[in-house]
């Protein structure tokens, strides 16, 4: 019985580590970013900064892809990206000058 229940433990732990990784260190998400180019977001420029998964997964955004809208509006208001990306804890969404930083064409 013993055994089952460390087998189910593990496939539990599985299941749930491929769905919450979804960028880890050393991967990329893209998504699509307009006129200005697609999005790229890094897991490992993230987790080098000290970021960890759970510090936007699930507070900010739903494990499931495409849950959240995210435009430049909802950043620049602080929502989304912009709880981080706010000119004080990470670069400002807002400037234009940053606009390269996540925009790639």
């Amino acid at each position: 019985m013993k055994v089952i229940q460390a087998l189910m433990v593990v496939a539990a732990a599985v299941a749930f580590f491929g769905i919450a990784v979804a960028a880890p260190p050393g991967k990329t998400v893209e998504f699509a970013g307009g006129p200005m180019g697609k999005v790229v977001f890094d897991g490992k420029t993230h987790a080098d900064k000290g970021g960890k998964c759970n510090d936007c997964h699930t507070k900010i955004f739903q494990m499931k892809k495409g849950s959240t809208k995210i435009t430049m509006a909802t950043m620049n208001k602080g929502e989304n990206c912009g709880v981080c990306h706010n000119g004080e804890k990470a670069f400002a969404s807002s400037d234009p000058k940053n606009c390269k930083t996540c925009h790639k064409k």
